[in-house]
């Protein structure tokens, strides 16, 4: 017998195949593949309809706040350019003319009209316990002839969601309007003595980045209350609303409070107090101006802060 006698006899030469273990294949490899690109094209038409929905709501809001504007720059009359006098002040409560003196250089021109942004935080709680702090950013015009201002931003409530708010006061018509994206207005305040007041009320308030705009010559009448504070008030129509004004130790405006104002509750306005409070401030155009407030509500329940916010960038009207 042979040595190749007791070998197993073979059909065919081995190949590579042979010895190579099978990889898995899946029974169904057609059904995976289009699962997923029905996943892509779900992503991919959500982002598109995404786009679309923002697209749609910014150019909306675009045309609401262009008309506004437009409103505001028509109810504005055309002035003679004028210019602080230190005279005016010889009759005020020292602690006005004290601050006045400070906020003001000799021959400040008077603003006709300012641009400003900020950015800061806007608590969407009614509870002082529960604060639900979100970020947000504006944009704001104003005149000071006649007093008004449009006031648009956007707050961030969650990814991918903003409340945009217009607060406006026109030709002494106040409107409050906020809207989901641009698209979906949820609620409006508009039209009623209440609002106006309350729209006025915050014009007023924050002449202190106007300064010139608290002067006598631009209708404002003080009245001393004690050795830190005074009354103010302004009249534009028919409305009349008055401030009160608390100075600090150097002699700048460091608190504004009001009675007069009311807070939207439950769909009807109720009078509640509100007040401001001002820090941090900087020379702007050769005034004297806070970078950074608070506004909060005076509620039963204990005080509750709705804004916070910095300026980011201030733009005057006035003659040079």
């Amino acid at each position: 017998m042979t040595i190749d006698s007791e070998l197993p006899k073979t059909t065919s030469n081995p190949v590579l195949a042979d010895f190579v273990v099978p990889s898995y294949t899946p029974a169904h490899p057609q059904r995976k593949w289009a699962a997923l690109r029905w996943i892509v094209r779900g992503v991919v038409a959500l982002a598109v309809v995404s786009l679309i929905v923002g697209l749609s709501g910014n150019a909306r809001w675009s045309r609401n706040i262009d008309a506004r504007m437009q409103a505001l720059a028509a109810a504005t009359p055309q002035t003679h350019s004028q210019r602080y006098d230190d005279e005016e002040l010889k009759n005020l409560p020292p602690v006005v003319r004290r601050y006045l003196s400070l906020a003001l250089n000799p021959n400040q021109p008077i603003v006709r009209g300012l641009y400003l942004e900020q950015t800061g935080s806007f608590n969407r709680s009614s509870d002082p316990q529960t604060p639900q702090w979100e970020p947000f950013t504006a944009r704001q015009r104003v005149a000071t002839k006649r007093p008004g201002f449009v006031w648009d931003a956007a707050i961030t409530v969650s990814p991918g969601i903003t409340v945009r708010v217009v607060d406006a006061y026109v030709a002494g018509v106040g409107s409050l309007q906020p809207s989901v994206l641009g698209l979906v207005d949820v609620g409006s305040s508009e039209g009623n003595t209440d609002i106006a007041r309350g729209e006025l009320i915050r014009y007023f308030a924050e002449s202190v980045w106007y300064p010139t705009a608290l002067l006598p010559s631009q209708g404002v009448q003080w009245e001393a209350v004690d050795a830190h504070s005074a009354k103010a008030t302004l009249t534009d129509g028919p409305l009349t609303v008055s401030l009160l004004f608390a100075f600090d130790a150097v002699g700048f405006v460091e608190r504004i409070s009001s009675t007069e104002r009311s807070a939207l509750l439950n769909g009807a306005m109720v009078p509640m107090p509100w007040e401001v409070r001002l820090f941090n401030y900087a020379e702007h155009d050769g005034m004297r101006v806070p970078q950074v407030g608070e506004v909060a509500w005076l509620t039963p329940r204990g005080r509750l802060p709705y804004w916070r916010g910095t300026i980011a960038k201030l733009v005057y009207d006035m003659p040079r």
